[in-house]
């Protein structure tokens, strides 16, 4: 799953029907946009734990690590204030955006009564880029480190 691909599918379903999407539309672009930065994130994880594309690395491995996230755990961690004043503004941000994207797809997906609008769905799809494109000028260690915080439990 390439986050970039997502984006591209969520912005695809905001041109349907002659630039007026349908609500079903701005709800899948929705989920599209979460699915986006939350599918940055393992990959993310596994390329930096185990090694990414063209290293000397398990495949199984690398799908392990890659599954090992999971969304609910991932957006406590994400609101945690005290553990997340330690990373740098960019993982910061991120992880915020990761937040609200997830709330909005569960929204999206769940809330029959909630409504979007193609200005605010296009919002939220530049927003989750900006924010994987940050994402990658923290540094290695920083990044490295907020994959550890994501997976693992502390104790």
């Amino acid at each position: 799953m390439l986050p970039h691909d997502l984006l591209q599918s969520a912005r695809i379903l905001l041109s349907s029907a002659k630039g007026r999407p349908t609500a079903v539309s701005l709800r899948r672009a929705t989920s599209s946009a979460y699915y986006a930065i939350f599918h940055c994130l393992p990959r993310e994880c596994a390329d930096l734990l185990i090694g990414g594309a063209g290293a000397a690395r398990s495949n199984a491995a690398w799908r392990q690590v890659y599954r090992a996230l999971e969304h609910g755990a991932t957006k406590d961690r994400c609101k945690n204030r005290t553990a997340m004043r330690q990373f740098p503004q960019e993982i910061g941000d991120f992880a915020n955006v990761f937040v609200t994207m997830q709330e909005n797809r569960h929204e999206a997906d769940y809330d029959p009564f909630r409504t979007f609008s193609k200005s605010e769905v296009m919002v939220d799809i530049a927003a989750v880029e900006q924010a994987m494109s940050n994402f990658r000028l923290a540094g290695i260690r920083h990044r490295r480190a907020f994959c550890a915080f994501v997976l693992f439990k502390g104790r």
